[in-house]
């Protein structure tokens, strides 16, 4: 056991607890309003909307993540950055809209949306099921990156009860604060988190490199298959168009996911969002140091040291970040380190949890189960979703192997990208049926679900063999063009024999602002 790196640990784990709680009292609102609980009264500004998204979307997973899939797999791990940069001009003439119309409406979920501006709530349930069952995968694993670094602080590194039991008491004080404050619980906590990852990445590009004699050196000891995608060959793409694609579909899928919405919902108005979408390529260019601590990892060795050892073997690449912290810095240092990692493993799960939520009790439980449910009624059953989601995730990741969760998480990218037409194609035109949109979204959702099991669910990319060429390409991008295509046809077929139900509750000037 590392003892002064756990005391660092716990003593910051306790901070954001307090944080947590006395966040319920932070522009306090009445918070039997789902509005308010769910979306924190949509009244975040510039700055504590900036650190909300980046702690929503820069993950504890990713911090993980990214340097694992680097010291793993090389330059594929980089696809993260491009992606990263394409997502935000698509969200800022894409998402701001959105705000508008769900402001004017009190729309709480994209299936909100959805519903009233297609008369559908056929269609929203769909959009709203495939959102729930995106996002759970992604609750667990965030989960990854606090049992990395619970493993790191000296715990045992197999299932049991000592094992589990800190992620179990780290979830039950999540269940508390989210329970208590709502979104306001993470949106204070992401500041802390956001500040303790700067930190601690620009120490790790600091000192790792100046310890092993500098870049130069690390990029040397790379092999160059590590460095490089392997190039076109016989006419096979292979990764060269994989790793566009993938960057690609990932940018539109990340703006679908509900705890992406909830968290451009919860925003002052559509010119916080926009001078948001400036500066969070910040984020981005950390995101690139991020990856290049797969590089350090990879060059230093560190996963062949017999003090390291142990824990590759447990976690494999996903111990390439934390090792270097456990390698080359103090043990205080280690603290901060793994905080943050276990603190931006909490700010996310908490908005997925309460976008979960929100779609649930909107989409499900008032349109189908009690229409007539009251206001209090209706956050009520947003809070104990809220608990339901993040205790089945934290069974999920206990009971489950690994695998399965990142498995899924593939997979909910896929299912996620299918909402596009519905949701995007939404906010600036009416002309597609809800009919087709919603057939689009089956046929889409039916083939992504089965080419990605065509591998075991193992990759996300698809070989499609045309005029003597194999072009590999991202499952959910195919399974994309495949819903756009079946939903413009089947509309312009519906409208051909007179069956379009053009009914919407939106006006053309709610859009504007």
């Amino acid at each position: 056991m590392n003892i002064v790196a756990t005391v660092v640990f716990v003593a910051l784990f306790a901070f954001i607890t307090v944080l947590g709680f006395v966040s319920a009292h932070w522009r306090k609102g009445d918070m039997t309003h789902l509005h308010e609980w769910g979306l924190g009264g949509r009244r975040f500004g510039t700055w504590i909307t900036w650190f909300l998204i980046g702690g929503d979307l820069y993950t504890a997973y990713t911090f993980v993540a990214v340097p694992a899939l680097v010291f793993g797999a090389g330059a594929l791990g980089f696809f993260a950055l491009p992606y990263t940069v394409v997502v935000y001009p698509l969200v800022f003439a894409i998402l701001p809209r959105l705000w508008v119309v769900a402001r004017k409406h009190n729309y709480i979920t994209a299936s909100d949306f959805v519903a009233g501006r297609y008369n559908s709530p056929a269609l929203a349930l769909a959009i709203a099921v495939t959102g729930i069952v995106a996002t759970m995968p992604y609750i667990a694993l965030q989960l990854v990156g606090l049992q990395v670094v619970i493993g790191g602080l000296g715990f045992p590194t197999t299932h049991g009860l000592m094992g589990d039991l800190p992620l179990i008491i780290a979830f039950i004080i999540l269940a508390a604060f989210t329970y208590t404050s709502g979104l306001r619980a993470p949106a204070s906590i992401a500041v802390v988190k956001d500040l303790l990852v700067y930190i601690t990445v620009i120490a790790l590009i600091i000192v790792v490199p100046l310890k092993m004699g500098g870049f130069a050196n690390i990029f040397a000891a790379i092999p160059k298959g590590h460095l490089l995608l392997p190039p076109i060959k016989d006419g096979n793409t292979g990764m060269q168009s994989f790793y566009g694609t993938l960057a690609f579909g990932s940018a539109l899928a990340l703006m679908l996911y509900p705890h992406a919405t909830t968290a451009v919902l919860a925003a002052k108005g559509p010119n916080t969002l926009r001078r948001n979408w400036v500066f969070l390529p910040a984020y981005s260019f950390m995101l690139g140091l991020i990856a290049l601590l797969g590089y350090m990892a990879y060059a230093s060795g560190i996963a062949k040291l017999p003090d390291l050892a142990p824990y590759f073997k447990a976690y494999g690449p996903q111990f390439a970040m934390p090792g270097l912290l456990l390698h080359y810095f103090p043990s205080w240092f280690v603290g901060v380190g793994f905080a943050a990692v276990a603190i931006g493993a909490l700010v996310p799960a908490a908005i997925m949890s309460i976008a979960a939520a929100n779609l649930f009790t909107r989409n499900i439980y008032k349109a189908y189960i009690n229409p007539k449910c009251s206001t209090a009624q209706e956050t009520s059953v947003a809070k104990l979703v809220s608990l339901l989601v993040k205790f089945g995730a934290l069974l999920f990741i206990i009971f489950l192997p690994l695998t399965y969760a990142i498995q899924l998480q593939l997979l909910g990218g896929i299912l996620i990208l299918q909402t596009f037409p519905a949701i995007v194609s939404g906010i600036y035109t009416r002309w597609f049926d809800a009919k087709a949109l919603l057939l689009g979204w089956a046929v889409g959702l039916a083939w992504g679900v089965w080419a990605a099991s065509l591998s075991g669910f193992q990759k996300s990319g698809y070989a499609l063999h045309l005029g003597g060429m194999t072009i590999l390409s991202y499952i959910g991008l195919y399974a994309l063009i495949i819903n756009f295509a079946v939903a413009v046809a089947a509309t312009l077929l519906i409208r051909v024999i007179g069956m379009a139900d053009d009914r919407d509750a939106t006006v053309a000037a709610d859009y504007a602002g």
